[in-house]
């Protein structure tokens, strides 16, 4: 098989497109003939050796994916050759060989069902960005029911996913993105708006919530934005932090946590056991299948072109970055 082979953590120009061979399922195990793989940020952090797996080299990235059944191991029930499955969050990509390849060893448990009308696409979107934002809106029990959510980088994967959750769960959402139609196309999810580039943005946040605070800040950039964000905050606000897009946070003033009691929590969907992440894959498909919505894809590139989907991704997409392995590389709806 063809496969995207990563020899030493050194980044993504590390990558290299070469024949692997093709993998065998151990007992409890499928192989799955790969239609599509979704790039996510951290792929590029394990390449780049900011991320705490140190898989044997050389290594395969891709976390998410979409394919077919090629071959059942020993101890396998009920799925067959030419069943069609997602790959649901576990150690595939991370400290074994990932989606970034014409075949992947997968183990069963680490499988969900392609969810009714949804395309291969939109499934191979889905697993790990919906089940982060799932996390980073489910880890604080006092967040009220009715609760003002912000989301920091609402364009990107994990971005459109907590808009998306945030509103079908009842939440007053305002998001923040720099890129004006992707702006109006965040609206269109469910949320208020703005440009974090705009100085005036904090208080046009409180102007839209009747000088409320935000209750949760689902934040994706971290970097200079994240003292801003905080400033956003209402009494016992709370911080989901989820990325750092742009970088470490330059000297920030621990004492703007302490009058308002503010807390802030990473997120790690790795933490999930798979009895968790199933429980939370099931909750999001009830929330995405009531309110009707559905993952978004930003581009599709051919196999061959890895490195550019990586660009891609970097520039900030509107939705998700996907990598046609079996698949054609045809435009997203």
């Amino acid at each position: 098989m063809r496969a995207w082979l990563l020899d030493r953590l050194d980044g993504i120009n590390a990558l290299r497109l070469a024949e692997a061979p093709d993998p065998r399922p151990a007992s409890g195990e499928i192989v799955l003939a790969v239609r599509y793989a979704a790039l996510n940020p951290a792929d590029r952090y394990l390449a780049e050796n900011q991320y705490p797996a140190r898989p044997p080299m050389p290594h395969v990235l891709g976390r998410d994916g979409v394919g077919t059944v090629v071959a059942v191991g020993d101890g396998v029930e009920r799925t067959r050759e030419g069943d069609r499955f997602a790959v649901l969050r576990g150690d595939v990509g991370i400290t074994r060989w990932g989606t970034f390849a014409e075949r992947v060893a997968v183990p069963v448990q680490s499988l969900v069902e392609i969810p009714p009308g949804w395309t291969e696409q939109e499934a191979s979107a889905a697993t790990l960005v919906y089940l982060t934002a799932y996390q980073a809106l489910t880890q604080w029990p006092d967040l009220p029911p009715r609760a003002n959510v912000l989301v920091t980088g609402a364009s990107g994967g994990v971005g459109v996913a907590s808009v998306q959750l945030a509103a079908a769960m009842g939440h007053t959402v305002v998001g923040l993105s720099r890129d004006p139609a992707k702006r109006e196309k965040v609206k269109a999810l469910g949320a208020a708006v703005l440009d974090p580039q705009d100085k005036t943005w904090r208080k046009q946040a409180k102007d839209l919530l009747a000088g409320k605070g935000i209750d949760l800040a689902i934040d994706n950039i971290g970097g200079s934005l994240l003292p801003e964000v905080i400033e956003t905050l209402g009494y016992g606000g709370r911080v989901s932090v989820v990325g750092r897009l742009a970088g470490p946070v330059p000297q920030f003033n621990t004492a703007t946590l302490f009058f308002r009691r503010l807390k802030l929590g990473g997120v790690a969907v790795g933490t999930y056991q798979n009895a968790e992440a199933r429980a939370a894959w099931t909750k999001v498909l009830e929330l995405m299948m009531l309110h009707d919505t559905r993952p978004l894809v930003d581009s599709v590139f051919p196999f061959d072109q890895l490195p550019a989907a990586f660009e891609r991704l970097a520039k900030g997409p509107m939705g998700k970055v996907l990598l046609a392995v079996g698949a054609p590389a045809t435009e997203s709806r």
